[in-house]
């Protein structure tokens, strides 16, 4: 566990780097001088990932740095695709070009990602349903979905990436586990809450 925690803790350095030098449209945002938030939730989304993933992911961000890319400025532009669609259209070409073989892995992620979902709002309504909503077409200027955010995260992904983390979820299935109720777990603890259980009965914070 030390050596998973050791590489989040990494990934997470580079990621707050990159985070706090996006541009928004309308200056600079509250959360990009969170630091603590962003430690806790980042953190949290990387808890069920394999080793594996994560030591590629972290290549992923040091190859971005020395070619100057902002992944986490490109995660933002791939949400305006259904956000902010004229917005989009403006740098769009600014984008890398997903190949065929990698946009089929990210729908197979993202089927096991929604199912997961979606079987954790039924379980712990609350929990949900006070973070994003789930689906692409809830998207409006001002609210980005799961759905949305997932598919954007995964398109800024090395292909090499997607195919380690889409391993993962797999492995994940066969034992019988979600990935989406690993981290919610690890967020709600991190807030004081003893389980998602108990999250859920006391009206915990949004998670997602």
């Amino acid at each position: 566990m030390k050596e998973k925690m050791d590489l989040i803790n990494t990934i997470v350095k580079h990621e707050w780097v990159a985070f706090i030098k996006v541009q928004n449209i309308g200056g600079k945002a509250s959360c990009q001088e969170d630091a603590e938030t962003f430690k806790t939730m980042r953190t949290s989304q990387f808890i069920s990932w394999s080793n594996g993933a994560l030591e590629s992911y972290l290549k992923d961000l040091q190859e971005a740095e020395a070619n100057e890319r902002n992944l986490i400025s490109e995660k933002y532009a791939w949400m305006m695709k259904s956000t902010s669609p004229a917005e989009y259209a403006r740098i769009e070409h600014l984008l890398p070009s997903l190949s065929p073989e990698v946009t089929h892995l990210i729908d197979k992620i993202m089927k096991i990602e929604l199912a997961w979902q979606e079987d954790i709002l039924k379980e712990f309504p609350y929990v949900i349903e006070q973070g994003r909503p789930l689906y692409t077409n809830q998207d409006n200027q001002f609210v980005t979905s799961f759905e949305t955010y997932m598919r954007s995260e995964l398109a800024t992904y090395s292909k090499r990436t997607i195919e380690l983390y889409y391993e993962n979820r797999v492995n994940q299935i066969t034992q019988n586990l979600s990935g989406a109720k690993i981290t919610l777990e690890y967020t709600v603890k991190q807030y004081g809450y003893q389980s998602l259980e108990d999250a859920n009965d006391k009206n915990g914070p949004a998670i997602l």
